[in-house]
């Protein structure tokens, strides 16, 4: 019952970065690669859950991945593939569940770790960093107000949460229904306390081709 999974996912069909970008290749691997090593390495991981596109079967990733222990098919949305992943969890068997973007192959060892302590301790867990631009409320071409940039955080992957509270929340959020942007969002639309703990500056989320770039020269550092 204290199991951890990760659900990886990695359906996106990467409109703004014109390709899959979780297919792009740094240095003789796939972004999706980069990630997958991470939690397939981490001794504190038990399983991983692996969302791919409707297009892809993953019988390579199986073949080449000891912990993953299901391919789910990703949807429309970011909320439905990692939906569909949630699903291939079993809660009778594990604990903890964590959230991971694809497209985020510098995830440190560390990170995770700190993930998974918080969670067990606290529930639900979501890694942030600190805002450091000025942060403008605009309504159409018009400032309303300046915002204090303290108050918000950029949100991470990997997010950890218990399994059951997670499963719940999506169940809430097809009841009302409710899209978040995150999972955290879901838990957070039930009322109930999600914490934070600093995240990675290194953790970049893959979005635009400069981006791939920057993530290659951090490899290379």
């Amino acid at each position: 019952m204290n199991k951890v999974s990760a659900i990886i996912v990695a359906a996106g069909e990467g409109k703004r970065f014109g390709a899959a970008k979780q297919f792009a290749q740094i240095k003789g691997k796939t972004v999706l690669d980069w990630s997958l090593e991470k939690f397939e390495d981490h001794e504190s991981i038990d399983s991983i859950i692996l969302v791919l596109g409707q297009d892809h079967t993953g019988n390579e990733y199986l073949r080449r991945y000891g912990k993953i222990a299901a391919i789910a098919k990703g949807g429309e949305r970011r909320q439905d593939s990692v939906y569909s992943g949630l699903s291939c969890v079993d809660a009778r068997e594990t604990e903890i569940v964590l959230v991971h973007d694809g497209v985020r192959p510098l995830v440190g060892k560390g990170l995770i770790e700190r993930i998974i302590d918080t969670t067990r301790a606290k529930g639900a867990v979501v890694p942030v960093v600190p805002v450091e631009d000025t942060i403008k409320r605009v309504e159409g071409q018009k400032v309303l107000h300046t915002e204090d940039r303290k108050h918000f955080f950029r949100a991470q992957t990997p997010q950890g949460f218990f399994c059951a509270l997670l499963k719940e929340a999506f169940a809430h959020a097809m009841q009302k229904p409710f899209d978040g942007t995150d999972e955290a969002a879901l838990v957070e639309r039930m009322g109930r306390d999600v914490f934070v703990i600093p995240g990675d500056r290194r953790n970049l989320k893959i979005t635009t081709e400069q981006d791939l770039q920057l993530v290659e020269a951090l490899i290379e550092d």
